[in-house]
C-alpha cells in the first residue's frame, strides 16, 4: 500500500498539502445508460459528476488514499499533463464521495 503523500504510479511528482492527482475514468463523450441506450456527448441534462482514480495524494490528505475511486464535479478541476498522460488536480475538499472497499464497522456517519 502506498504511503501518505506518495504516488502509486511512480510519477516524478510529489503532491503538496491536501492536493490530489486524479486519473479520469472513461473517455468524455458518448456513454451508455444502465439499460444499454447510447447517450451522445451533446446530450447533457443538468450537472453530471465524474468518477476518477486517485494516483497521488499530498501529506495533508486525511481521508483519501492512492487507489481510491472518487466522485467530483468536473467543472471544479485543473488539468495537468505528466509524462504524456492527462491528470486532474483537485483538493480533498472538492470531492463529493469516495468509493472505497475499506469501509469499517461502526457508525455510518448518518445522523438519524
Amino acid at each position: 500500500m502506498p504511503k501518505k503523500g506518495g504516488s502509486s504510479a511512480g510519477l516524478p511528482v510529489r503532491m503538496l498539502h491536501d492536493r490530489l492527482l486524479v486519473s479520469l475514468e472513461g473517455e468524455p463523450g458518448e456513454r451508455r445508460s444502465g439499460g444499454g441506450i447510447l447517450i451522445p456527448a451533446t446530450a447533457s441534462v443538468g450537472k453530471r459528476l465524474a468518477w476518477g482514480a486517485v494516483v497521488a495524494t499530498g501529506p495533508n490528505a486525511r481521508q483519501v488514499e492512492s487507489g481510491d475511486r472518487v466522485l467530483f464535479d468536473p467543472d471544479d478541476r485543473a488539468e495537468v499533463e505528466i509524462q504524456g498522460k492527462e491528470y486532474l488536480l483537485l483538493r480533498e475538499r472538492d470531492l463529493h464521495a469516495i468509493a472505497a472497499e475499506r469501509v469499517e464497522d461502526g457508525p455510518s456517519g448518518l445522523y438519524l
